[in-house]
C-alpha cells in the first residue's frame, strides 16, 4: 500500500501541482471527450502545456523590465507605480497560485454550463483568456482571505463564483449589446463589462441628439495603434521617458543613474528606452503563450459546451463589436486614456496620500481594448458625445478600480502590475472585503451570498428586461432615424430638381 501513497504523492506534487502539466491534462481530457484522434489529443495537450511555460518565460522578461520602472516611480513620486496588465499579473501569480487557478477554471466552466443549461441565463462564455485571468484573480483573492491551508475551499467557492460571473455579466450587458448588433444571437464575454454598461448608460444620458461617430472620416494615421505589440511598446516608451526625464530633474544625478546602472544622462535615457521595449517583448511572449494555451483549450471547452447547452448564446471577446462602429473604437480609446490620465492625477494628489491607493499608470493596451469597446457602446446610445463620455468613464473605472483591488491581493499587491479591466476590480474588491473578518464561516456565507445575489439579479434582469425586449438609447435611435429620413428626403429632392433641370434643358 505504501507504493500507492508514493505514486499519489508524486502525482500530486510533481504533476497536478505544476500548472503547465495540469493545463495540458485538462486539454487532453476535453479533446478526448470530443473524440479527437489520439495524435490531435497528444499534440493539443503538449501545445497547451508549452503555452503555459512560454507564459512564464515572458513573465520573467516583463518582471526584469518592470522592476527598475517601479524603483524609478517610487523615488520620483514616493508612490507605488503599478501597470495594470492582466497577462502580466496572471503570469506573476502562476507560480504560487497556478495549480489552484487551474482547478478553479475547470469547476467554473462546469458551473457555467449548469447555469446556462438550467436557468434563463443562456450564455456560454468563450473568451478563454479572460476565463484564465478571472480564475487566477479568484484563486489569489480567496487564498488570501481563507488562508493557504484551505485550497479545496478556494477551488469550490472560486469555481462557483467564476461560473456565476461568466453568465451574469453577459446578461447584464445584453440590452446594450443588442442595440449595437441589432439582434440577440450573440453576447459579450469580456470582463470589462461594467465599463461597457457604464459607457452605454453615459451615452444614453448625454448624447441622445448627437450624430454617430461613423459619419466622421477618422485619420488613418492612428490605426497603427490596433497592433497590440506596437501599442504596448509605445505606451511603455512614453511612460518610461516621462519618468526618466522627471527623475533626472528631481533626483540627484548619481541616484538617478544608479537605477539603471548608467554612466551618464544619455545612457540613462537610452537604458529607459531599452527597458520599455523589453516590456513590449515580454508582453508579446506572454500573449503568444496565452494564445498557444487557448488555441487548444478553448476548442475543447467550446465543443463540450455546444453539446451540453444547445441553444445558448456564445459570449465572445470585445473586438466582436468593433466593426459596428470603427471610428468609435478610436474615439473611445483616446477618451479612455484621457480619463486614465485624469484619474492618475487624482491618485497622485488626493486618493493616494489620503487612502493609501497605489499610483495606477494608464497603459495603451487596456485603454485601447476596453476603451474602444466603451466607445462603441457609448456611440450606440449617444453618438459622438456618447463615445467620448463613455470612453472617459471607462478610463476612470479601469484606473480607480485596480488601485482599490490591490488592497485585497495580499503579497501580490506589492507587484508592479495588477488586473486591469473593470470587472476584476469591482468583483475582486467585493470578495476581498467580504473576507476581511478572518472568520472562515463568515467568509463562506458572505461569498456565497454574493454569488446568489448576482444570479438572482441577473435572472430577474434577463426575464424582466432582456427577454421583454427593452433596448437602451431609444431617443438617440429615433434622432438618428429622423436624421437619416431627412437626409434621404433632401437627397431625393435634389435628384428631382436635377432631373427637372435636365428635362428643361433638353426642351
Amino acid at each position: 500500500m505504501e507504493w500507492f501513497l508514493v505514486i499519489l504523492d508524486f502525482l500530486g506534487k510533481q504533476i497536478l501541482n505544476v500548472p503547465a502539466y495540469l493545463v495540458g491534462i485538462i486539454t487532453a481530457v476535453g479533446l478526448l471527450a470530443l473524440k479527437r484522434p489520439m495524435g490531435s489529443v497528444i499534440g493539443g495537450s503538449l501545445k497547451a502545456a508549452l503555452g503555459f511555460l512560454i507564459l512564464g518565460a515572458g513573465a520573467g522578461v516583463v518582471v526584469a523590465s518592470l522592476n527598475p520602472l517601479g524603483d524609478l516611480i517610487l523615488q520620483v513620486t514616493g508612490a507605488q507605480g503599478v501597470i495594470p496588465t492582466n497577462e502580466v499579473i496572471t503570469a506573476l501569480a502562476a507560480e504560487q497560485y497556478g495549480a489552484t487557478s487551474a482547478y478553479v477554471l475547470v469547476v467554473g466552466f462546469v458551473v457555467m454550463l449548469l447555469l446556462a443549461r438550467f436557468t434563463p441565463l443562456k450564455y456560454v462564455f468563450l473568451t478563454g483568456h479572460h476565463m484564465v485571468f478571472m480564475s487566477m484573480m479568484l484563486a489569489v483573492v480567496l487564498s488570501v482571505g481563507f488562508g493557504p491551508n484551505l485550497s479545496w475551499l478556494v477551488i469550490l467557492i472560486g469555481g462557483g463564483l467564476l461560473g456565476v460571473i461568466m453568465v451574469v455579466m453577459p446578461a447584464f450587458a445584453q440590452p446594450w449589446t443588442k442595440r449595437i448588433t441589432g439582434d440577440d444571437t450573440i453576447a459579450i464575454g469580456h470582463f470589462g463589462t461594467l465599463g461597457y454598461i457604464a459607457a452605454g448608460a453615459a451615452g444614453q444620458i448625454t448624447g441622445h441628439r448627437s450624430r454617430s461617430t461613423e459619419h466622421i472620416n477618422f485619420p488613418q494615421n492612428l490605426k497603427f495603434l490596433r497592433d497590440s505589440m506596437v501599442a504596448t511598446s509605445l505606451s511603455m516608451v512614453m511612460i518610461y521617458m516621462v519618468f526618466a526625464i522627471w527623475g533626472l530633474i528631481v533626483l540627484p544625478l548619481q541616484d538617478a543613474l544608479a537605477i539603471f546602472g548608467s554612466e551618464d544622462a544619455g545612457a540613462f535615457i537610452m537604458a529607459a528606452f531599452a527597458q520599455a521595449l523589453q516590456f513590449g517583448v515580454g508582453v508579446a511572449i506572454i500573449l503568444y503563450g496565452v494564445r498557444t494555451i487557448l488555441g487548444e483549450l478553448v476548442p475543447a471547452f467550446q465543443g463540450i459546451a455546444e453539446k451540453v447547452v444547445p441553444g445558448a448564446k456564445p459570449a465572445l471577446d470585445i473586438p466582436l463589436v468593433y466593426p459596428f462602429a470603427a471610428n468609435a473604437v478610436l474615439i473611445g480609446f483616446l477618451a479612455s486614456f484621457a480619463g486614465g490620465l485624469l484619474s492618475l492625477g487624482l491618485l497622485a494628489v488626493w486618493l493616494g496620500p489620503v487612502f493609501g491607493l497605489a499610483l495606477i499608470l494608464p497603459g495603451m493596451v487596456p485603454h485601447f481594448f476596453t476603451g474602444g469597446g466603451a466607445g462603441v457602446y457609448g456611440n450606440a446610445t449617444g453618438g459622438r458625445i456618447g463615445a467620448v463620455v463613455g470612453g472617459f468613464v471607462n478610463g476612470i473605472l479601469i484606473t480607480i478600480l485596480p488601485a482599490i483591488l490591490l488592497l485585497v491581493l495580499g503579497g501580490l499587491g506589492f507587484a508592479n502590475s495588477t488586473f486591469g479591466d473593470a470587472d476584476f476590480g469591482w468583483f475582486g474588491t467585493l470578495l476581498g472585503v467580504s473576507l476581511l473578518s478572518g472568520n472562515t464561516a463568515v467568509g463562506i456565507v458572505l461569498t456565497l451570498l454574493i454569488g446568489a445575489a448576482l444570479v438572482a439579479g441577473a435572472w430577474i434582469f434577463q426575464v424582466k428586461v432582456v427577454n421583454a425586449g427593452w433596448l437602451p438609447g431609444a431617443k438617440h435611435t429615433k434622432f438618428i432615424d429622423d436624421l437619416e429620413a431627412e437626409e434621404k428626403a433632401a437627397a431625393a429632392e435634389e435628384r428631382a430638381i436635377a432631373k427637372a433641370a435636365r428635362l428643361a434643358k433638353s426642351v
